[in-house]
Parts: C-alpha cells; sequence; structure tokens
C-alpha cells in the first residue's frame, strides 16, 4: 500500500499515542541535515571523536537518512525523561570521594530496549490508522544524528556543553526515531538557540573537555575516558575524575535551563542497586559473576568487569589516604589483567604519597 497523503490532525493523534506509550514529545521533521553534516566532519578531521571510530564508519549515511534507510522522507522524533525521582544528590555523592558517582541515565534499565520496544509500538499504531508503511525505529544505535533530528524537530537546541536542551525540560532526557517513508506533515520548526552568553557548562567541565561553545573534544571527556574509552585513561585527566565511575553529568547539572527538568515516572529508570551514591569499595568488591548479577539489564555491563575495575581504581586513587583502600586495591592485583593493574598501580601510589604527606603534617 501507498500512502499519498497524511492529514494534519493524524499528527496529534500520534502524539497523544506517543504520550500513552511514556513519550513527554513527538515533532516531525523533514530529512535535510547539511549544516549538521559540515559540523560533523570538521570535528571528525579534527580528531576529536578518539577512538570511536564508528562516527566515521558509515561516511554520509550518518546525516543523510534516505542513505542509511532508502525511501526516508520523514523522521519521528521523541523524548523520554530520565532523571530517577528520589535518587541521591549528585552534588552529596561529589562531596564524599569514598561514593562512585554514576552519570544519572544509567541508574535503572537500560533505555535502549525499552525505547525501542514503545517505538514498535508506536509504529504498530500506526499502520493500523495507515496501512503499511516503510520504517525503521532506533535509539542511540546505528548511524543516526539524533540530537541533529531532534533539533530540527523542534525538540529543543544543541547546547554548548552538546546536549539538547528543551526551555521546559532541560536536558535530562533520551531521544528516539522512527525513519518513515511516510509524507507526513511537519509538526514543528526549530526552537532556536537559548543559551545565549552563558558558559557554565564550560567552566565546570573538570576536564576542560569544551574546548569551545558547541564543540567537546571527546578524548577528554571523563563520559568517553570512562566508558567508551577502552585503553589506559591517561594519566594527566585521572585526579580531575575525582569519583566519576561511569559517565560526568558535572555540563547538565549547572545548566540554568535544568531548573524546568521534571523526574521520570518511567518505573524502569528507577535507582537499582543504591547505584546513585555507592561506596566504592564495595563496588570494587563484587566478583565478576556479581557484577554481571547486579547489573543485567543495566547500560554500564556493556562496559564490562575488567574497564569497570578500572574506573574504580581511579576514584580509590583519588581517595583520600585509608588503609582499607589499600588493601582493597592490593588484594584485587593479582585477579586483573595488565591494564588495570596499571591503574591499580596508579592508585596505589596515589594513596601512598597521601599518606607520606599525612606523616609529615
Amino acid at each position: 500500500m501507498t500512502v499519498t497523503s497524511i492529514p494534519d490532525s493524524f499528527i496529534e493523534q500520534l502524539q497523544t499515542r506517543a504520550r500513552e506509550l511514556g513519550f513527554q514529545q513527538l515533532e516531525v521533521s523533514p530529512i535535510e541535515l547539511t549544516h549538521h553534516e559540515t559540523w560533523l566532519q570538521q570535528w571528525l578531521d579534527r580528531g576529536f571523536h578518539g577512538e570511536m571510530d564508528y562516527m566515521a564508519r558509515h561516511g554520509t549515511k550518518r546525516s543523510r537518512p534516505d542513505e542509511l534507510e532508502p525511501g526516508t522522507l520523514r523522521v519521528i522524533s521523541v523524548r523520554m525523561n530520565y532523571f530517577p525521582p528520589e535518587s541521591t544528590s549528585i552534588q552529596k555523592v561529589l562531596k564524599q570521594p569514598e561514593l562512585g558517582c554514576i552519570s544519572r541515565y544509567a541508574l535503572g534499565r537500560d533505555y535502549h530496549k525499552l525505547i525501542r520496544n514503545r517505538l514498535q509500538k508506536l509504529a504498530d499504531w500506526m499502520q493500523t490508522q495507515v496501512g503499511e508503511f516503510g520504517y525503521r525505529v532506533f535509539t542511540d544505535s546505528a548511524p543516526v544524528l539524533e540530537k541533529a533530528l531532534a533539533e530540527n524537530a523542534g525538540l529543543g537546541w544543541i547546547g554548548k556543553h552538546s546536549n539538547l536542551i528543551h526551555r521546559q525540560a532541560g536536558s535530562w532526557f533520551f531521544l528516539g526515531e522512527i525513519y518513515t517513508d511516510l509524507p507526513l506533515p511537519i509538526s514543528t520548526t526549530p526552537t532556536g538557540n537559548h543559551c545565549g552568553s552563558c558558559q557554565a557548562c564550560m567552566d565546570i567541565c573538570p576536564t576542560r573537555a569544551i574546548v569551545e561553545p558547541y564543540v567537546v573534544d571527546a578524548r577528554r571527556c571523563i563520559s568517553y575516558l570512562t566508558i567508551e574509552l577502552k585503553d589506559a585513561i591517561p594519566v594527566e585527566f585521572r585526579a580531575a575524575m575525582g569519583n566519576r565511575i561511569y559517565g560526568c553529568d558535572d555540563c547538565q547539572l549547572v545548566c540554568p535551563w535544568n531548573r524546568f527538568s521534571r523526574p521520570t515516572a518511567e518505573p524502569d529508570f528507577k535507582v537499582r542497586h543504591n547505584l546513585d551514591a555507592p561506596a566504592l569499595l564495595d563496588l570494587f568488591a563484587w566478583t565478576e559473576t556479581e557484577f554481571l548479577k547486579n547489573m543485567e539489564g543495566s547500560a554500564i555491563r556493556r562496559i564490562g568487569y575488567m574497564q569497570w575495575l578500572r574506573n574504580i581504581a581511579i576514584a580509590l586513587g583519588n581517595a583520600p589516604h585509608s588503609t582499607r583502600i589499600i588493601q582493597a586495591l592490593e588484594q584485587k592485583r593479582p585477579e586483573v589483567t595488565e591494564l588495570v593493574q596499571e591503574h591499580i598501580d596508579w592508585a596505589l601510589s596515589e594513596q601512598l604519597n597521601k599518606e607520606s604527606a599525612n606523616a609529615r603534617k
């Protein structure tokens, strides 16, 4: 069946159905991304993607939806809040170096499967309304410029920290897309940029990863270092990481627009295993079996046990001197890979330096 036209009223029905499925907003955009394609190529040329080779692997398919999915005419973009209610304050955790700080998006269940399933339900509903059509659903998957598409759809603007910001919802939300060959009416227009002269996100970044407004050097970003980077974390960034063991929310935390954000009502995004304020030594004591069990259904599981230990070792090195920390590091060392051992050795050196400094006082 070929659908030749869709009435404007259908978009309102589609938005209503999206809200019923747990999305806070749905908009439809064209597929034109010429400006964003130029920006992406310049960013890649500067090497700011680090070891994320997948960012360059697919050529223009990332910025040209109809090359990735032939026949695509429109992109349906959605957002879903994720900030977990009743979670321990991030500022409070950062001030307690014996605790581990984990990015708030990863405290509950992995969003990939949940949002894909909801988008599939949305597409199924659409087919009951207009008949068969071509489509493909995405959420932070495949070569898709989802923030650029969401910006074009009017879900917000890309801020100086490179996250999408909505005037009434801040930035604590996930994005998802449906590429479709339906000639849907364009539902809205881009909102325009409202960062103004504010550079709070640039000033707060612990590793100065936001090298200029709207440009993040991923190689310096703690989220990249703790999640994407598989090799040794450069020594120059280790102290600045503090107790951040999976991702970093500092740039979102200080964004003035997040005073308008709302916590999620999605049960699957609630905090699991007390990960909003976990004790570093407790996490470091997990065996690989315990890690896999406790992180089942979590985005954190994707980095693997050894990378998890690598990150925690740095946080333990940054913590105040403690004989318990030294003992834990020494005990774990024989059980891990050479890569993790190198980070444990760094942490031990930091702990011993603090011991010596305390003795001289």
